[in-house]
């Protein structure tokens, strides 16, 4: 097995909507915001080449949205997903399997583009099956007020017309072991409903794709939870789990909205779960 990161684009988010009732004056020493309050973003992606498996988790943004939908997020640096993933030697046209850990936007947009006469919207991965899990393409189908402006229809119903479409099994409990992709799986429902978190066993390590969980390393203190949260309540035990886990089994988190640091581990204080250490990528995925 071999693992890469793809940078799929870096963007701007509000920091209050993303540190929730967390003040500014505690968030801003971690993840320091510009004069609109804004702060860096990433939309870094996983992609695992396993025998004949090339898996993509995750895709970004993608580009077929207006000019004014992307002037909201102050899109910024020069990654793309095409131009990531060429620097490892791949084309979109090689990935067998996208890995949606959830349908928000900036994590499934790059799934559909436009046709070549623009004309209507194509899957963006023709050789590749497309994996989420049902309760969470019923939520995403059918969208509640609050989440409905990150459920984007052209991102997702286009997935199921082209046949590609393909359902992750969930587990009597939150932790499917080994999933149809061959990693594991802990499936939350704070940030929305059946987020899926992948846990890959690489060498002897265990790498955590933190999605929208664990958004940046700023974030590790249980209490700091995103606004953007459907459940905030529910979002704090989860990650109270996963980290402490993490800090007991030394796991890798790999963090896909942290602009500036690529992956963290976690260790027990007497303050709780906090920092341990940054590492980069290629630290790790030697």
């Amino acid at each position: 097995m071999k693992l890469y990161p793809i940078e799929t684009g870096n963007f701007k988010l509000d920091g209050g909507a993303m540190f929730g009732v967390v003040p500014k004056t505690i968030w801003n020493r971690t993840n320091p915001a510009d004069e609109n309050n804004l702060i860096d973003i990433a939309a870094r992606c996983l992609l695992i080449e396993d025998g004949n498996r090339l898996i993509l988790i995750d895709n970004g943004m993608g580009n077929k949205q207006s000019d004014k939908f992307f002037g909201y997020y102050s899109l910024w640096g020069t990654h793309s997903l095409d131009n990531s993933l060429a620097k490892q030697g791949f084309h979109r046209d090689d990935i067998t399997d996208v890995f949606l850990t959830h349908l928000h936007f900036d994590h499934c947009g790059g799934s559909v583009q436009w046709n070549k006469d623009k004309t209507g919207y194509e899957v963006a991965f023709k050789n590749a099956k497309y994996w989420t899990n049902e309760n969470h393409w019923e939520w995403a189908t059918k969208p509640n007020p609050r989440e409905k402006a990150s459920f984007l229809s052209e991102n997702i119903i286009p997935i199921q017309e082209s046949g590609q479409l393909n359902f992750i099994k969930i587990p009597d409990g939150d932790f499917a072991e080994k999933t149809e992709l061959g990693f594991g799986v802990f499936f939350v429902n704070g940030h929305t409903e059946k987020m899926m978190i992948p846990h890959i066993k690489y060498q002897d390590k265990t790498i955590v794709f933190c999605a929208d969980l664990l958004a940046t390393a700023g974030h590790i203190p249980i209490p700091y939870v995103m606004g953007y949260d459907t459940r905030p309540l529910l979002t704090m035990p989860e990650k109270a789990k996963i980290l402490n886990t993490a800090a007991d089994n030394n796991y890798y988190l790999f963090l896909e909205h942290d602009a500036h640091n690529q992956i963290v581990t976690v260790e027990q204080t007497e303050k709780g779960v906090r920092l341990a250490a940054v590492l980069s990528c290629d630290e790790i995925f030697k």
